[in-house]
């Protein structure tokens, strides 16, 4: 009988870690799947590289965005560029300001996942 009451405690005990592994696995699936990662290239070289879109806290690679159901966009405060990624073309405008006027750069983008 004192077998029983000892499993009876390990059961639940057992019970709740299953339960705590499987809430903690789903909130990571949850949470990756309100990131994308999206490689952009560059129309004229060809170079690609890629940015993190974070939906659920409103940033792209960790700078504020201003995500709506048409465009993506953000300021990258190290190069004063501003990005607007077109959500249905994936057409990337970068606006570069500068001293002398400053200039546009064109890329595409795509999802990455």
């Amino acid at each position: 009988m004192a077998l029983i009451a000892c499993l009876v405690p390990n059961r639940t005990l057992m019970m709740g870690i299953a339960v705590s592994a499987v809430a903690a696995s789903s909130f990571a699936l949850h949470a990756r799947s309100e990131e994308r990662i999206v490689t952009c290239a560059n129309d004229a070289s060809g170079a690609t590289w890629q940015i993190k879109i974070d939906y659920d806290r409103s940033t792209v690679d960790s700078h504020p965005a201003r995500i709506s159901d048409a465009t993506i966009s953000w300021q990258d405060a190290t190069s004063g560029g501003n990005y607007t990624l077109d959500r249905k073309s994936g057409k990337l405008t970068v606006v570069v300001p500068s001293s002398t006027g400053g200039y546009f750069l064109y890329h595409h983008c795509r999802p990455g996942n």
